[in-house]
């Protein structure tokens, strides 16, 4: 009866302490978390009620295959209809179409048998020239026919091409070069304690307008999933946007009292910091996307980043990651009613927690 309570406790909450290693988020960016399954029919019925997204969402090897299948059936599918046409006018009867039988009217010329059904679709689809097989103005079924193909076929054409495009331009998929650091730190900046993480931009082109945002993502001893937005800066901007993209930034959250690590409650209890970040292109204004997050056996705990000075490829720039000892000094309080609190609570490393008396 334990265990069968635990695993529905496990499924409702997705950051409980049996399965608390799985992520919302990776450290690349996927969402890791499936909303409650939905059967068989729902899935099939919202993939076609949103097939532009589902199309997107779709990995690059099942793009290929939904391309190269869409058009064989639909080549197919004509091929049918063309090879019917022609057995219900009596053309597949007429053994020399170069010299049919008086009065009787050939929808298709040569179109003789489903193969040359086949390679006529494939051939009006393309426009790559009839040759010797071609629609007679004379049948109207053939014309109507020959225009459904193309009508269908030009919209076929335009949504993979569209999709394509799509694919190829997504903002995440425009964002390898930038890069977060594997761990956030927790150290004492300018007299105050503060959590940071570090951004390295490796594109080729400027960025600007850089502006990030974060969600502490915490399941307390209600087991339920509590969300508070956390404010990170560089420097004095504030809660301006980064004019410029210029490698490594580094974003501050100052750990006052009303900072929601620290009201973390118990050692029980687990959290997931998960950073957005969002910045244009200078020279076309193309949005990047980028997130990532930290948990709780992520986070450095008296440790600093690393001063580098130099270096453009990847290999180099993960040395803007390095971390050093930094020898915490201060209490993790600023106010006379946080000095009479018994304790702080920062949770570090998922193993229980570290307390500042």
């Amino acid at each position: 009866m334990t265990s069968t309570t635990s695993d529905q406790k496990a499924v409702s909450c997705p950051l409980m302490t049996k399965p608390q290693r799985q992520r919302l988020v990776s450290k690349d960016g996927r969402s890791l978390m499936q909303g409650n399954a939905p059967g068989y029919r729902e899935t099939w019925f919202g993939a076609l009620r949103d097939m532009w997204g589902t199309w997107l969402a779709l990995r690059w090897r099942w793009v290929v295959l939904a391309f190269c299948g869409s058009f064989l059936l639909h080549w197919l599918l004509f091929a049918v209809l063309w090879y019917l046409l022609a057995r219900v006018n009596g053309d597949l009867d007429v053994p020399n179409h170069d010299s049919p039988p008086p009065g009787h009217v050939l929808c298709v010329k040569h179109v003789n048998g489903f193969t040359a059904a086949f390679s006529f679709a494939l051939e009006t689809q393309l426009t790559i020239g009839y040759g010797t097989m071609y629609p007679n103005a004379d049948c109207p079924t053939a014309i109507a026919l020959l225009a459904l193909q193309m009508l269908l076929g030009l919209m076929l054409e335009a949504f993979i091409t569209g999709a394509f495009v799509a694919k190829f331009s997504r903002p995440q998929k425009r964002c390898g070069g930038i890069l977060f650091s594997p761990h956030a730190v927790v150290c004492e900046v300018r007299g105050q304690r503060c959590l940071m993480f570090r951004v390295c931009n490796l594109l080729p082109r400027p960025l600007v307008d850089v502006c990030v945002s974060t969600i502490l993502y915490e399941e307390r001893d209600d087991h339920e999933l509590h969300q508070t937005a956390m404010d990170f800066t560089i420097d004095n901007l504030g809660s301006r946007p980064c004019p410029l993209f210029l490698s490594p930034l580094t974003f501050y959250h100052p750990i006052t009292p009303s900072s929601p690590l620290n009201n973390t409650p118990t050692s029980q209890s687990h959290f997931e910091l998960v950073v957005f970040l969002t910045a244009s292109q200078e020279s076309t204004g193309s949005g990047y996307h980028k997130r990532t997050s930290y948990l709780p056996d992520e986070i450095q705990y008296g440790s600093c980043f690393a001063r580098v000075t130099s270096g453009r490829n990847k290999s180099e720039s993960m040395r803007y990651f390095d971390t050093q000892p930094c020898p915490l000094t201060l209490p993790n309080t600023h106010t006379a009613d946080a000095l009479e609190k018994e304790h702080v609570v920062v949770q570090i490393n998922g193993e229980g927690s570290d307390r500042v008396e």
